[in-house]
């Protein structure tokens, strides 16, 4: 519950706060390096995915590719500093190397992707 009012408050930061050239400068059509952003920008955050949906749906409302917003929904729940430090405690450093790096390769393709795809589906 914790994550969904964080989750929240941030939307409604960059609703209110953070100018929409901003977000389209960084995010949008014309930053081919807005995918990748968008996934070292969900590291050092921790939630669920139901805590970053208020985060997604400000960006998007601001102009945020939808291949940018999902890696960065799926950076905060894969790859998130948290939960690499608790995985830590489970498995060794070369397996946690090796999965997170296919987990970031897969992000950002899919994140590629669905910039590709998306006047098909909005």
């Amino acid at each position: 519950m914790k994550s969904l009012a964080w989750g929240g408050s941030i939307g409604a930061w960059i609703h209110n706060w953070i100018p929409g050239d901003l977000i389209v400068k960084a995010l949008g059509s014309n930053n081919p390096f807005g995918v990748v952003l968008a996934t070292i920008a969900g590291v050092p955050m921790y939630a669920d995915i139901f805590g970053t949906i208020p985060i997604a749906e400000a960006l998007l409302a601001k102009g945020a590719l939808l291949g940018v917003v999902l890696s960065f929904m799926m950076g905060v729940t894969t790859l998130s500093l948290p939960s690499m430090i608790m995985l830590r405690k489970a498995v060794k450093p070369k397996l946690l190397g090796i999965f997170t790096a296919i987990c970031t390769v897969g992000i950002i393709v899919v994140g590629y992707f669905f910039n590709a795809i998306q006047y098909l589906i909005v």
